[in-house]
């Protein structure tokens, strides 16, 4: 068990205390935390739904399963196996807000400034920058067609599709896939209008988050992401990341560490000569306590 933040809960148990959880969020895209190391935890979509419903249940973006590490990751000193879960049950490969949550518990856990976790994505390595700032390597951006998945070949580019003043947005895929628009001013952007139709547009066979970016200079950008399964988000890390490899890819900018500004707050992105991308921002702990 995580001993710092599930004995965090004071007072007298009401009732029997089922799986203990603990609310974070990293630039208030919130994250319940569900530890099944010693007792396993799988549930159904509708509880999944429930549970990260705001008036029903404790309400959060997404839902993690710690798992414990199977004996090829314990060989590797990996810590843990993370499953991360969307509002709508699907199982996703990454988020990077959630992991740098994740890794801060799992490194104050074992009293450690480093740590490894796997998740459907493969292997996530955080470190810790500062008192509550956590840096995240979340592997290597995914340009081919297929990888980001589109329906069709294409350049992932110049995808050449679009809704009202969002046109023609580069394809990319860290994790989970993006299409990142680049416009001159994002504060004339209604996402919120334009988000769910180009999610659900059929190049993207798994759907797609769609960002929208403005570069201020060439080590600055402003970020707004609608998310899938379908909602505007403060933050999106694996949106940020995506946004500054697409603005790589476009030639917007020649840095390789660029500040991504989101409604929320600020997070680093640093991107490698080979795609390799590392995250790095600030975390929050909400509350602990047992679902019922």
């Amino acid at each position: 068990m995580m001993p710092i933040p599930w004995s965090s809960v004071d007072g007298p148990c009401l009732v029997k205390p089922g799986h203990p959880f603990i609310k974070m969020h990293g630039l208030r895209n919130d994250i319940i935390i569900v530890d099944a190391r010693r007792t396993p935890f799988n549930p159904t979509v509708e509880q999944i739904r429930k549970i990260c419903d705001r008036r029903a249940g404790v309400g959060g973006d997404e839902l993690l399963i710690v798992e414990p590490p199977t004996s090829a990751d314990k060989e590797k000193n990996i810590a843990a196996f993370v499953r991360i879960i969307n509002t709508d049950g699907r199982e996703v490969e990454a988020c990077g807000n959630a992991s740098r949550c994740i890794g801060w518990l799992l490194m104050k856990e074992r009293h450690l400034e480093s740590i490894v976790f796997r998740t459907l994505g493969g292997e996530l390595s955080c470190r810790l920058k500062g008192i509550k700032y956590v840096s995240v390597g979340m592997g290597r951006l995914r340009t081919a067609w297929r990888e980001i998945p589109l329906s069709e070949e294409m350049d992932s580019l110049h995808l050449g599709i679009g809704a009202g003043p969002l046109q023609d947005p580069v394809g990319m895929n860290i994790g989970n896939p993006h299409a990142i628009f680049f416009v001159k001013d994002i504060h004339k952007i209604d996402l919120e209008t334009y988000g769910p139709e180009l999610q659900h547009h059929p190049i993207f066979p798994d759907e797609a988050n769609i960002g929208v970016a403005q570069m201020l200079d060439a080590n600055t950008m402003k970020l707004a992401v609608w998310e899938r399964p379908g909602a505007l988000t403060t933050a999106c890390g694996s949106g940020a990341c995506a946004a500054v490899g697409a603005a790589i890819r476009r030639g917007l900018t020649d840095q390789r560490k660029v500040r991504v500004s989101m409604p929320a707050g600020n997070m680093e992105i640093e991107i490698d000569k080979n795609a390799k991308v590392t995250m790095a921002g600030p975390i929050e702990t909400c509350y602990a306590g047992y679902l019922p």
